[in-house]
């Protein structure tokens, strides 16, 4: 088995209880600017993540119902390991196998649909 990685950005969570379960490895604070598209923060808080393949579904879900629903669902996380790929966003999770670029390109036109720009949901294919 092996674990998850991905970055969760703790401004998009409206339930941080989540974080307490997942291992993170690394945090990094970055400035927000108008390319962000999230005028009313001031900064993101970016948590480099590993969460257990035992664990990755409950996560997922998990997220999926702690993530902002107030700025029109326009938050999403995600973490992939050698075979598979978890989209998540406010209710919708995208469960993606391998190098799957129509997987992919359905989770990034569900993501452009909810208004999150087109550089933040570059999801690729490719498997780390």
């Amino acid at each position: 088995m092996s674990s998850f990685k991905g970055t969760i950005i703790e401004e998009s969570l409206e339930d941080k209880n989540v974080l307490d379960k997942i291992k993170i490895l690394a945090t990094k604070v970055e400035r927000v600017n108008e390319r962000h598209k999230t005028p009313w923060l001031k900064k993101w808080t970016l948590h480099k993540v590993e969460i257990p393949e035992s664990k990755a579904r409950e996560i997922a879900e998990e997220l999926s119902r702690a993530l902002d629903s107030k700025h029109g669902g326009s938050w999403y996380a995600d973490f992939k390991n050698s075979s598979y790929h978890y989209i998540i966003f406010r209710g919708k999770i995208f469960f993606i196998e391998g190098a799957d670029k129509q997987g992919h390109d359905k989770a990034r036109g569900y993501g452009l649909a909810l208004g999150i720009p087109e550089y933040q949901v570059d999801f690729s294919p490719d498997i780390r």
